[in-house]
């Protein structure tokens, strides 16, 4: 559906009606630009802006399907530029990833978003701020993309707490096994990754302003948003390397842990051991052995069972085995 459309002139919005089909018309003629968003477009509402601005079909054909990597491509005339959105969802505790796909001319830009990004706010805001407007659709362009990568940030600071979660759990000596939260959050950590990793190159030919469809005005605001979006970059990458020696360290947790089983089932058996050699040696039918006749035997026997437990039990505590 399309959420909002309108010529900009002079860093201005056009407060009259114009219908959709005049309105690359009217930008041209006026030298202003438009700015149509669109969410979710099926492909019978996306023909009418395609057809108006002359999109190319491959262009067109992502635009609809979304699930596109993050890249700037040039079809004839115009730009296309994909962008992966992200949001922190603290109840699903995992990331919810979106999509925006932009058609930048020389006199128009159109935003088609795919999740919850709200280019509504972003509009309003560059509407109140007329000085970078009036740089044209480079402005929208840079306005939605520094959203996009602001997003990034509450995202990577909800990975970094809770793996910082999982780290303490690792390292608490808890018998539970966080393998299955290591792998949910390296998951999301790759996901974002491939997200912000493909945006390093084309922000940066943003900054140089290396399109006719770039204003140099905005090459400064492009290098602020690339400065940015490579903080985040190391951030993650220093997320992927905390998350694979913590996976190490949990592994080897557990075989920790499965060896000092393993110590105190042989330091138990062992002890047991003692009374059943014991019991079992007097067990045995024969008419003609020691000590059955003696009054003293049985409460022997059983003193020579205790005291030799207790010193086997005392030794194993002494070696850490108990």
């Amino acid at each position: 559906m399309i959420v909002d459309y309108a010529v900009y002139e002079g860093g201005r919005r056009v407060e009259e009606a114009i219908p959709l089909d005049e309105l690359h018309e009217r930008s041209q003629a006026n030298h202003g630009f438009a700015w149509i968003g669109l969410s979710e477009p099926t492909a019978e509402e996306f023909d009418s802006v395609a057809g108006e601005f002359d999109l190319h079909p491959l262009a067109v054909e992502d635009a609809i399907t979304a699930h596109q990597r993050p890249k700037l491509e040039r079809y004839g005339d115009s730009l296309l530029f994909v962008l992966k959105t992200a949001r922190w969802d603290a109840e699903a505790d995992d990331v919810c990833f979106g999509e925006v796909l932009l058609f930048i001319g020389d006199d128009f830009i159109i935003s088609v978003r795919h999740g919850e990004l709200d280019l509504h706010g972003v509009r309003r805001q560059l509407e109140s701020q007329p000085d970078i407007l009036e740089c044209g659709p480079s402005a929208v362009l840079y306005a939605i993309v520094d959203t996009v990568v602001d997003g990034y940030e509450p995202v990577v600071e909800a990975l970094d707490a809770s793996i910082s979660g999982i780290e303490r759990d690792v390292f608490s000596g808890s018998r539970r096994n966080p393998t299955e939260r290591i792998f949910a959050r390296k998951r999301d950590v790759l996901e974002l990754y491939g997200a912000i990793v493909p945006l390093l190159e084309p922000v940066e030919i943003l900054a140089r302003a290396g399109f006719p469809q770039i204003n140099p005005k905005m090459k400064p605001y492009f290098r602020d948003v690339h400065d940015h979006l490579l903080r985040e970059y190391g951030r993650v990458q220093q997320l992927r390397e905390v998350l694979t020696s913590i996976l190490t360290a949990n592994l080897t947790q557990a075989s920790i842990r499965q060896n000092e089983d393993v110590r105190k089932i042989s330091a138990w058996a062992a002890i047991i051991a003692v009374p059943t050699l014991i019991t079992g040696v007097y067990g045995m039918n024969f008419d003609h052995m020691p000590e059955l006749g003696w009054r003293f035997g049985y409460p022997a026997a059983l003193a020579l069972m205790a005291s030799i437990c207790g010193l086997l039990y005392w030794r194993f505590r002494k070696t850490g085995w108990l």
